[in-house]
């Protein structure tokens, strides 16, 4: 009987597929534009615009309640080269949950970008980061890596769980100390490398990936350090006129002078690479590190830094059940994978993808907050895009600010989120996206209350 039953099936789908193949061209096709639409639509669960450009709210919705971050700082000679991963993300877990009024009972789930830190130690680091910052021990804490986009990794799977009714509220974070853990290669390499030029292209120091990116491309030495300029500019600017205020969080730490050891109290306030009067000729006079006449130089490329980002998330109906601040709603994520060799060229490919799957355009986003791993990836996307360069990175950017890689993608949020609500109005939307080392792109969509 089963096996008749099966029978049945599948000639009713090959005569399914006989009249699709038998059906003029043009009638196909009208079926495969149908069924692309269909797709499209359906793939986002958090909310597709109208023609109009605009969302509909729902209970459902997943929604932003805080973000903020510490001050970014220079590795090994900043104010935080001394404090401890677990002191960092306690920093900003603790200051996320008073600041958006949570209770710390109802978290599900802390989930933790980080890229450099050892594996199961930086797991073990960031529970005690729980702990410090007097979140119980029912709240469970987890680390996610997918590079440099980590951060936003982890507000993408608390959004994903919340939508999915894993649980109502969840904090995305991420923390990385440069200073404790530097880049480096660990251990040996598979010498099945060798079979395949993507494998190998994988193993390509970041820097070079980017000499690629502008040889390709044709992004001028100029271009780039016009770029870096900008972005020292505009975050010296933000600094100065307290458009960070509203997303840093001190954080209370010891320095130790290593020419007397006298240790003291210290309070971080304040982002320290920002380099104040960096002009497009200053830039010029920096020699290429990473390739013999080449355009990538210490000034055009994210600075290495110490730092932690937390998101905190929730349902809508949880968030006004219980008299919540809401900022802003998460609307999509999505990452793409891209050729390694030119990694940087990945938000290119993720910013068109995530603004399909809600329906809207590059001209519909009124702040992008967009990674500037190095000048030469950064230019090409926003030409690439064709984007407004005075709605990408308004004030700074990686090159400036710095660049602790599993909290970039939390910290960009914050960035985007505050910088969005201080221009004022609702229903503005922003976007957050950056490259991935071994190649990729990742992209977050945000529609501000």
């Amino acid at each position: 009987k089963r096996r008749r039953v099966r029978s049945r099936r599948v000639l009713a789908a090959q005569f399914a597929g006989y009249i699709v193949m038998s059906a003029p061209d043009a009638s196909r096709r009208r079926v495969a534009t149908i069924a692309s639409h269909v797709v499209t639509q359906s793939t986002n669960t958090f909310g597709v615009a109208n023609s109009a450009g605009k969302f509909t709210k729902s209970p459902d919705d997943v929604v932003i309640l805080d973000a903020c971050r510490t001050p970014i700082t220079r590795a090994k000679r900043g104010g935080l080269a001394q404090t401890c991963a677990d002191d960092l993300i306690a920093a900003v877990l603790q200051a996320a949950v008073v600041r958006s009024k949570v209770n710390v009972h109802d978290i599900g789930d802390i989930v933790v970008g980080s890229v450099l830190g050892n594996s199961s130690q930086r797991a073990n680091e960031v529970r005690i980061g729980g702990f410090l910052a007097g979140f119980p021990k029912e709240v469970p804490v987890r680390t996610v890596n997918r590079q440099c986009s980590s951060g936003l990794q982890a507000c993408a799977d608390v959004a994903a769980s919340i939508k999915a009714g894993y649980y109502e509220c969840g904090i995305g974070a991420g923390v990385e100390t440069m200073t404790a853990n530097p880049m480096k290669w660990e251990g040996g390499f598979n010498p099945r490398v060798a079979s395949s030029l993507d494998a190998q292209n994988c193993l390509i120091p970041m820097g070079v990936t980017s000499e690629n990116v502008a040889e390709r491309w044709g992004i001028t030495r100029e271009a780039q350090d016009t770029m870096a300029a900008r972005s020292h500019a505009r975050a010296a600017n933000a600094r100065a006129t307290g458009r960070f205020k509203n997303e840093i969080i001190p954080v209370f730490t010891k320095q130790t002078d290593p020419k007397t050891g006298e240790t003291r109290d210290v309070v971080v306030s304040e982002d320290d690479g920002i380099r104040e009067g960096t002009t497009v000729e200053s830039l010029a006079k920096l020699p290429a590190v990473f390739k013999k006449g080449g355009s990538t130089t210490p000034g055009n490329a994210s600075q290495v830094s110490d730092g932690a980002a937390a998101v905190v998330l929730a349902r809508r109906s949880y968030a006004e059940a219980h008299g919540l601040p809401i900022l802003a709603t998460w609307r999509g994520f999505v990452a793409v994978g891209c050729d390694p060799a030119i990694m940087g060229i990945g938000p290119a490919l993720a910013i068109p993808a995530v603004l399909k799957a809600v329906n809207l355009s590059v001209n519909d986003v009124d702040l992008y907050e967009l990674n500037e791993a190095f000048a030469s990836q950064a230019t090409y996307c926003v030409e690439k895009l064709q984007l407004d360069p005075e709605r990408v990175n308004v004030n700074g950017g990686a090159i400036a600010l710095g660049h602790p890689l599993g909290a970039t993608g939390a910290r960009c949020m914050a960035t985007l989120i505050h910088e969005l609500r201080r221009r004022g109005g609702s229903g503005k939307i922003g976007i957050t996206s950056m490259c991935i080392g071994s190649g990729a792109g990742a992209a977050a969509i945000t529609e501000i209350e």
